[in-house]
């Protein structure tokens, strides 16, 4: 047997080419990663300040001709909406309306449960939002405006990584798909289109609106975002976070969990491979456990709540004073559709006198048309739904099954779908399937767009004039 002997100097010379080629090859992946990174800013650059200039004129432009509306002091006895001046009250009109009032209110004043019955009614709404607010106050920012920076700051990381989240799965999906997805991948048309259609979506004004819907979206994107790159730790402390924004937060443990056992996951590969089946993809490791931490946000405000003199359960029993209630799995589903088909028939009917649907005090015109809007919500979101399930990973349609099931089974009396644009809202995966769909028809993305703007302008418009929305 004969042994082959390497020259050492050859060897060393070997070596000495070997390290700058590593280098080069990291520093080639540094250079790719960073130019991503300047592609997500850029997009989301654009889709940020073009959506937020048609909220501000559409908002804007409705007060400045037609007025503020009759609604202004009715649901705003404290004026924290307002005193801004004149002219700032004015450009305030796109943020501040409604359910802002709640918000406001519990930045400034605190959650005071020992006050009983008279403060219960805010417990519905979760701490996380208003106390950001109320941070940025007590430095010396006016109650709306600090609204608005938060919103818009927590609107900003959320496209930023919607855009990162739908780069990595668009590049799967790209592998399993025609030609034409792949070379809209390849342009990066998937992401950007993403990113515009969550920014124009037809309720987006509530991103940038005193509200907790940009904040909640930035949380679980990044969530689902650090669970794909293996960061479980991090992506449990986000859904805490969630957890203590939105009562759904807590639901994040359940596509974290099937990211972790399931997958698919950027940090390793998988522990079994093989055929499908129920049997986890990833091994339990000591990260594990991190999971357990999601529900920790709602857990400290319950015990928050209980410590300062209040019930523990006191955001659950809240949901009466919005008329909530259970109906059953899904039930609000079909309480829905009939209300819409006696709105039709009120609408046909051309009077009052009769009420086909008790849809609460007010104009039965108006209710009536609430709850063919919301149903027209419904019925869209169902194709999306169904495709988030064939075309994402599990743990997107799973995500979307579940925080829907909560507010589908839980209708409100007259108006059994109420708030139900602004569940779909933050639920990403929606948009996700959506730019899939559409990436690589440019007819289909301008209508949609052009579409979904008329009526992000629409509703933006209704809003700041103080008429019910979602």
């Amino acid at each position: 047997m004969s042994t082959e002997t390497v020259d050492p100097a050859i060897a060393a010379r070997a070596n000495e080419l070997a390290v700058p080629a590593a280098k080069g090859v990291e520093e080639l992946g540094r250079l790719e990663y960073d130019a991503e990174r300047a592609t997500a800013l850029k997009d989301v650059w654009r889709a940020l300040w073009s959506s937020r200039l048609l909220v501000w004129c559409s908002g804007v432009g409705v007060v400045l001709a037609l007025g503020q509306g009759p609604m202004r002091h009715a649901f705003n006895p404290t004026g924290l909406t307002r005193g801004l001046g004149r002219i700032g009250d004015v450009l305030a009109a796109p943020a501040a309306r409604w359910d802002a009032a709640w918000y406001l209110v519990i930045a400034h004043y605190g959650y005071r449960p020992d006050l009983g019955s008279f403060t219960a009614s805010r417990t519905a709404v979760f701490p996380l939002y208003p106390l950001t607010v109320g941070g940025l106050e007590r430095l010396g920012a006016p109650p709306v405006i600090a609204g608005v920076l938060v919103s818009l700051g927590a609107l900003t990381v959320a496209l930023y990584g919607l855009h990162r989240l739908t780069t990595l799965e668009a590049a799967i999906l790209a592998s399993k798909r025609d030609g034409r997805l792949r070379a809209a991948i390849a342009a990066n048309d998937m992401p950007r289109l993403v990113v515009m259609l969550t920014a124009f979506a037809p309720m987006a004004f509530f991103f940038s609106a005193v509200y907790n819907e940009s904040l909640f979206l930035a949380l679980s994107v990044w969530a689902f975002l650090c669970a794909r790159r293996g960061r479980f730790g991090s992506a449990a402390a986000l859904g805490a976070l969630a957890s203590a924004t939105r009562n759904t937060g807590v639901l994040l443990v359940v596509p974290v969990a099937l990211l972790y056992l399931y997958g698919p996951r950027e940090d390793r590969a998988p522990d079994f491979l093989g055929a499908r089946s129920l049997r986890p993809r990833y091994r339990l490791r000591p990260d594990g456990p991190w999971l357990l931490l999601i529900p920790a946000g709602l857990a400290l405000y319950m015990a928050h709540l209980a410590i300062a003199g209040g019930d523990v359960l006191a955001p659950f029993h809240a949901q009466a004073a919005w008329s909530r209630h259970f109906a059953g799995p899904l039930a609000g589903v079909w309480d829905g559709a009939k209300a819409a088909f006696e709105g039709a028939r009120q609408l046909l009917s051309m009077q009052r006198a009769h009420l086909y649907f008790n849809a609460g005090p007010g104009s039965p015109f108006v209710g009536a048309g609430h709850n063919l809007m919301l149903f027209a919500f419904l019925l869209a979101a169902a194709p999306m739904i169904v495709g988030v399930l064939r075309t994402l990973p599990f743990a997107y349609g799973a995500y979307v099954l579940g925080a829907l099931a909560l507010p589908l089974s839980y209708p409100v009396a007259g108006q059994p779908l109420m708030s139900l644009p602004r569940f779909l809202l933050v639920l990403f995966p929606l948009n996700m399937w959506l730019g899939a769909r559409l990436a690589g028809h440019r007819r289909a993305v301008a209508v949609t767009l052009v579409l979904s703007g008329v009526l992000l302008a629409f509703f933006t418009a209704e809003f700041a004039t103080w008429h019910w929305v979602a």
